[in-house]
């Protein structure tokens, strides 16, 4: 059954567990021998695993989220979207790749005024612009679409 489905299976993802499975044994050794120093160095594995998974990850030995195209199922297959990002991809995003959703500002300005108390927040998005401008004095708020 397992040929029907995209297991997510990557490099990055086995070379991330077997790193993370080292660090997680040799924290455990310190545990057991109540090494404050073999703990540490145990979680600094478990950090180099992190990092290296989403190095593997950014240069196309990961994948994005959701399933992907049948001829991409394969263990040694790169991934071509890795270099433009992954739409909703958190490793891609902190990267500063990947494609913004639908809806999310993509350009964001903020004006305070503190002696009034007078605040405006514009938020861009790719089809639609929104202004939202509250004033604590007379506690208005408006929202209103921005032309």
């Amino acid at each position: 059954m397992s040929a029907q489905y995209d297991e997510g299976h990557t490099v990055a993802g086995w070379t991330g567990t077997a790193i993370a499975t080292v660090g997680g044994s040799v924290a455990g050794a310190g545990v057991c021998l109540v090494s404050p120093l073999v703990v540490g160095g145990g979680l600094g594995i478990c950090l180099l695993a992190l990092l290296t998974t989403w190095a593997l990850h950014l240069t196309g030995w990961g994948k994005g989220p959701g399933p992907r195209p049948r001829e991409q199922w394969p263990m040694g297959v790169r991934d071509p979207q890795a270099r433009a990002g992954h739409p909703e991809c958190l490793g891609c995003r902190l990267a500063g790749r990947g494609r913004r959703g639908r809806g999310r500002p993509e350009a964001l300005a903020v004006t305070a005024v503190s002696g009034e108390g007078a605040v405006q927040l514009a938020a861009v998005s790719g089809e639609e612009a929104v202004q939202l401008a509250a004033v604590s004095g007379e506690e208005a708020v408006q929202l209103t679409p921005a032309e």
